[in-house]
């Protein structure tokens, strides 16, 4: 296996080495963003965005980053697999500007050592369905809350991120099968993927005022917003701040991802709501986000 690359700008470069790992799922930040190519062929700064390929010449995936603690490589690289890379280009060729990846339509949790024994698995391996989002793709294909998967279609099942990775990198419309452990007993459902639903509508709209959210663009939250935000699709209705521009939002420490919950005691469930609140007088605001897992509320005097 080879790596291509230009490390330092200093010319383009051949390493070689082998295929540590598959279905890596964690990058040097901790969010688990795809199942990475591990490699021990020497990748450098300024490798990102050359080619892995086997010795065959064929692309396997594309060279992403590195961990090592001096900054130069310690035999751990990472490359996003070709399939990836693939539905990036179709899209690009397609004349689009945004990767909308196909989605399972339920949310698991990573098989560990005491779910596994609970569960009578064989080994901590696997993705468990904790909730079904109604009518979504794995309702559809009958995915129930407390099955585990193990496969899809036919390679095993790490994790939760696996899962989710082997579903976004198939086309809308694909089907696959997924192995699953239900009650003691191995079934295959018959899956066909689908984009995230953008209900209710994005209403996206950019707010102004003597209020905590002048210069806030705020979105509907929907499974397709969430996705394109890269959040949980399951933190339930709500309003996102999409952006913070000039004004008093940005003074008030909003940030892009907070999920706006109450504003003088009145639950927000969509822009709607919020534009209600907003345009009625209300000074001082007492305003409740969602930040991460974290509830914040505030007072604020505009």
């Amino acid at each position: 296996m080879l790596a291509i690359g230009d490390p330092f700008g200093v010319g383009q470069t051949v390493t070689n080495g082998i295929i540590s790992a598959l279905n890596r799922t964690a990058d040097p930040n901790g969010e688990a963003v795809t199942a990475y190519i591990q490699t021990d062929a020497a990748i450098n700064p300024g490798n990102s965005g050359g080619a892995l390929v086997d010795m065959d010449g064929d692309l396997i995936g594309v060279n992403s980053f590195i961990v090592s603690r001096s900054g130069t490589s310690s035999g751990v690289g990472f490359a996003v697999p070709a399939a990836m890379v693939k539905r990036i280009v179709e899209t690009a060729v397609g004349g689009g500007h945004t990767l909308v990846r196909s989605w399972l339509g339920a949310h698991t949790q990573t098989v560990t050592g005491d779910i596994a024994k609970s569960l009578a698995l064989p080994s901590p391996q696997g993705a468990l369905v904790a909730d079904i989002w109604p009518g979504g793709p794995a309702d559809r294909a009958g995915l129930k809350q407390g099955d585990v998967i193990t496969t899809v279609d036919g390679r095993p099942v790490i994790d939760a991120s696996n899962v989710s990775y082997a579903i976004g990198a198939v086309r809308p419309g694909d089907t696959l099968k997924l192995g699953i452990r239900r009650a003691g007993s191995n079934q295959v459902l018959t899956f066909r993927a689908e984009v995230p639903p953008s209900r209710p509508a994005r209403d996206e709209q950019l707010f102004q005022g003597r209020h905590p959210f002048d210069g806030a663009t705020v979105v509907n939250l929907s499974p397709a917003v969430a996705d394109e935000l890269g959040l949980d699709p399951f933190l339930g209705k709500g309003v996102m701040v999409l952006k913070i521009g000039r004004g008093f939002a940005l003074n008030a420490g909003l940030q892009p991802g907070d999920l706006i919950k109450r504003i003088n005691g009145r639950d927000i469930n969509s822009v709607s709501d919020l534009r209600s609140v907003l345009s009625a007088p209300g000074n001082p605001w007492q305003v409740t986000i969602l930040r991460g897992d974290q509830e914040i509320t505030g007072t604020f005097r505009t």
